[in-house]
């Protein structure tokens, strides 16, 4: 399938609704993050809208080892509600519990689509990915204030990142849209609808991929210069290396994430400064367990500085 080719409204017509998110919302004490494997199900008929033929597979094929990247950012809380009972059908993806404005990501390297004219949808986005598979972003933002206003229109900078276009090729982790409940998700928590189409054809359970998926320590623009301010406890020192296992995160960009929960490899080169309230203390104070603030320097954002792989970021200060 090229991108564009066929009808996106097709899809849009078996979403998540407001009743289905109270179920989920119910049943998301289960498991934060992955939870057990799909039960068998019987899989919808594909976008195309013609008949699904012979068996069909719950399990999409296995990834590429490296994953998709995970398609929000920060603390999220989702579990395998693919093929729940919803009144428009079977439900198509999973939800992905998220704050407000969370970043949305490209889950793998592609093409966009913004759609905006799917009422049950709300504000929605297509991510033709390199791959072949397509992925499918529902009820972005279409607020204006932290309350659900409902004021605001299927834009970029509302519901798409800034500046961003139908037709615009992305890169994994590259931000394109925030998270909300626009359609028929209004009034309920935010999340994503997140759908996984491998070939661009019928609707698979997103859960392997999730499972397997890289989470992002922060996202900006592909080569942007970002620092960030870490505020967490030690893990380790070793020479050259600070390991910090993240509370919070405040970044250059404007983007702040609590309840971080990840831990990462910084670069610690002997210029570093570490200080206290009162003054300079040597490196050894940071020891096991001890809270710290952590300012990196700026650093041209790639996929790995985004996720923090080790040595990708670089320690300025720490504050003890």
């Amino acid at each position: 399938m090229r991108p564009f080719e066929r009808d996106p409204e097709r899809m849009p017509s078996r979403r998540t609704t407001a009743r289905g998110i109270l179920v989920l919302l119910a049943g998301a004490c289960l498991a934060a993050g992955p939870a057990a494997a799909a039960r068998p199900l019987n899989l919808p008929t594909p976008p195309s809208g013609t008949p699904a033929k012979g068996p069909q597979p719950e399990l999409p094929p296995e990834p590429k080892p490296s994953g998709i990247v995970f398609p929000v950012v920060g603390p999220v809380t989702y579990y395998d509600d693919f093929g729940a009972p919803r009144p428009g059908g079977p439900h198509q993806g999973n939800d992905i519990i998220a704050p407000k404005r969370a970043l949305a990501v490209a889950a793998e390297d592609g093409t966009v689509k913004l759609w905006t004219t799917s009422a049950s949808a709300g504000c929605m986005l297509y991510l033709y990915g390199k791959s072949g598979t397509t992925y499918l972003y529902i009820h972005l933002n279409n607020d204006l204030t932290s309350g659900n206003d409902n004021r605001g229109k299927c834009v970029a900078g509302t519901a798409y990142a800034m500046g961003l276009r139908s037709g615009d090729g992305v890169q994994a982790g590259q931000p394109i849209g925030f998270v909300g409940n626009s359609g028929d998700a209004d009034g309920v928590h935010p999340h994503l609808h997140f759908e996984v189409h491998p070939g661009g054809k019928a609707a698979v359970s997103p859960l392997p991929y999730l499972k397997r998926a890289r989470h992002l320590l922060y996202a900006a623009a592909p080569g942007s210069l970002v620092s960030l301010t870490l505020r967490g406890k030690v893990v380790a020192t070793s020479e050259g290396e600070l390991r910090l296992e993240v509370d919070s995160l405040r970044a250059s960009t404007g983007l702040r994430i609590a309840k971080v929960g990840l831990t990462i490899a910084l670069a610690m080169p002997p210029e570093a400064v570490v200080t206290s309230a009162s003054s300079l203390v040597a490196a050894p104070r940071l020891v096991r367990g001890k809270a710290v603030t952590v300012s990196t320097l700026p650093e041209t954002t790639t996929p790995q500085t985004e996720l923090a792989s080790p040595g990708a970021l670089t320690v300025d200060t720490v504050s003890v």
